[in-house]
């Protein structure tokens, strides 16, 4: 994603919705990393992931302060106007790339609106904000990212989450470890979901038996519609500022400007 504070942003508001993966014991946060590490580790085995997983995901993971040092400073950075945001994230060359893949996918595209009711404009606009639809999802371990800021005990309790979620997308067989890569918050995928919302919201589109965020284009595609409309979608309505929808895009980020800019990108695509 070409703007990663409002990756980060993004983020941290659509975990702080989702409850699906929740320790029933948090892990003690701060202090020796490898303690916090095996506390986690017996709270995955309680919640049904292996012994194999856990010690492939975490046996031997590392605390990683670039991480950190990056969310530290992006934290509270998103001051831009919507004028000057969209200016940067909605230009001729993103504009002219997403009509062409709407061409390319009409026939994916017009299952995804029709099962979900959720604007074909609208999803290509939030595939193409987020990742240049897959050009850029991020090429952090995810396991060592979340492990990293659940370590760190200002929001240990929503990292912990995500780091037993992400151990479960493994255990499931919806991504192997090795693609379990991301961002600086642990996003996965084209669109760049949380684990928690990877397992709540995630649908698989293709009919292969698992939910493939990275590679599997109609997996993202429907995936990113289900998680809007499960919040509340009103389809055929509309979503701009001040509409019903407008408010369920906060399900997928809050920052208004964001919003704002999503609905703009797709009037572009019209």
């Amino acid at each position: 994603m070409s703007s990663r504070s409002l990756a980060v942003l993004a983020a941290v508001c659509l975990a702080t919705a989702v409850s699906l993966v929740s320790p029933a014991s948090a892990a003690q946060c701060g202090g020796d990393f490898n303690r916090f590490i095996a506390e986690i580790s017996r709270e995955a085995a309680g919640q049904g992931v292996s012994q194999a997983v856990i010690q492939q995901a975490l046996g031997g993971v590392t605390h990683d302060p670039k991480v950190m040092e990056f969310d530290r400073r992006q934290r509270g950075t998103f001051r831009k106007t919507f004028e000057e945001y969209a200016a940067t994230r909605v230009g001729p060359a993103r504009i002219k790339r997403a009509k062409a893949l709407m061409q390319k996918n009409a026939a994916l595209l017009a299952r995804v609106e029709q099962r979900f009711g959720v604007p074909k404009e609208l999803i290509v606009a939030i595939w193409t904000m987020e990742t240049d639809n897959g050009a850029d999802m991020g090429k952090l371990p995810v396991v060592r990212t979340l492990a990293t800021l659940a370590h760190d005990c200002r929001r240990t309790e929503l990292f912990q989450r995500e780091l037993l979620a992400a151990l479960q997308i493994v255990q499931r067989g919806d991504l192997p470890l090795k693609e379990m890569l991301g961002a600086y918050a642990g996003e996965i995928g084209q669109t760049q979901f949380l684990p928690s919302s990877y397992l709540k919201y995630g649908v698989d589109f293709d009919g292969n038996g698992h939910v493939d965020l990275r590679r599997s284009t109609p997996d993202v595609l429907a995936s990113t519609a289900n998680l809007l409309k499960v919040n509340g979608w009103q389809p055929g309505g509309s979503f701009e500022l001040g509409t019903r929808n407008f408010e369920v895009m906060r399900e997928w980020n809050r920052s208004e400007v964001y919003r704002r800019t999503l609905h703009y990108f797709a009037e572009q695509l019209r």
